[in-house]
């Protein structure tokens, strides 16, 4: 079994996971000698996000062997951030990493980040992906652009080119559990709390195996989230917009009086369909800008828990429905 939360645990390990029975025995071949490399003592808190293949039964089979594995199920596959709050929620350790199953972060690096943290008493250390050339062009160029975007609406505290792989101390983890956000996203919440960091670089590697939990589709999620998230600067754009197709339209009309006093009035069948069309795509875009935020304060105002736990091993029996307030 896991350390109970009364023990000393010096680093829990929070990995979601979901349908990731192909990588798993990787995983577990390098993630458990390079903790145990560490000396000192650790738990690993693998949350199963609902996944529908053996995920959880290979989880379970290891739980025999590997008293410092911790299993987590989630009722209900609830996401890769609302996983990663679970898993942060319930880590007791005096320091926290999280990683991915992939292995595309190296688990080696953990212990760096660990002495980093402990050595210039830091409270987050972020891993930094220095080379990514084993990802395709088109990821790592719409990735440069989500880094640059959010820099400029966010500010530069949050550092390019990091992702979920990071070391929190306990004071960051309680802060974050503190925020009453409803949707993490935690590669902006963690630089905003503004504690003092770190950085370790690192290579980053091809997915082990199994496919990648993060498509084009989610990608975009993730980047409307983490910009109407954190920043009003979308609703700006709405407003500036409003703003250009007015001097637009106040052009146009002056044209068109021109036109009339200089006695060339000229059926205008082509201008007027295309400033309708303008006008209405301006409209559009500015009403599809503040439903999101709409939807958010909706959310909100719901408060509807972001994951229920089913079962923690750590517990000797099965618990009822413990939920993070969303």
């Amino acid at each position: 079994m896991a350390p109970s939360p009364g023990s000393r645990t010096e680093l829990s390990v929070v990995i979601p996971m979901y349908n990731e029975e192909e990588v798993l025995p990787a995983l577990v071949a390098r993630l458990r000698p390079a903790l145990a490399a560490t000396g000192v003592p650790y738990e690993v808190v693998a949350v199963n996000d609902g996944s529908t293949d053996r995920t959880s039964a290979l989880l379970h089979e290891l739980l025999a062997d590997w008293r410092e594995l911790r299993v987590v199920e989630l009722r209900r596959n609830s996401g890769h951030q609302a996983a990663l709050t679970a898993g942060l929620h319930s880590a007791v350790g005096a320091y926290v990493a999280s990683i991915d199953a992939d292995l595309q972060d190296p688990p080696e690096k953990i212990a760096e980040m660990l002495e980093l943290a402990e050595r210039d008493k830091l409270d987050i250390v972020y891993g930094v992906r220095a080379d990514r050339s084993t990802d395709t062009g088109f990821k790592r160029r719409t990735a440069g652009l989500y880094y640059w975007l959010i820099r400029r609406m966010v500010g530069e505290r949050v550092p390019s080119q990091a992702g979920d792989f990071r070391l929190l101390s306990r004071e960051a983890v309680e802060a974050l559990k503190a925020l009453p956000d409803q949707q993490q996203v935690y590669r902006l919440l963690v630089p905003w709390l503004g504690f003092p960091s770190g950085q370790v670089a690192y290579h980053r590697d091809e997915r082990v195996a199994g496919r990648t939990k993060y498509p084009l589709s989610k990608m975009i999620r993730l980047a409307v989230d983490s910009i109407t998230n954190f920043s009003a600067a979308p609703l700006r754009i709405a407003t500036w917009l409003g703003v250009a197709s007015f001097f637009g339209c106040f052009a146009m009309v002056a044209a068109t009086l021109t036109i009339y006093v200089t006695g060339h009035t000229v059926p205008g069948w082509t201008s007027l369909f295309v400033a309708m069309l303008f006008l209405g795509g301006i409209q559009l875009i500015c009403v599809g800008l503040l439903g999101e935020y709409i939807g958010r304060i909706y959310t909100a105002v719901q408060r509807r828990p972001t994951y229920f736990i089913g079962y923690d091993s750590s517990q000797e029996s099965r618990p009822t429905a413990d939920a993070a307030p969303e």
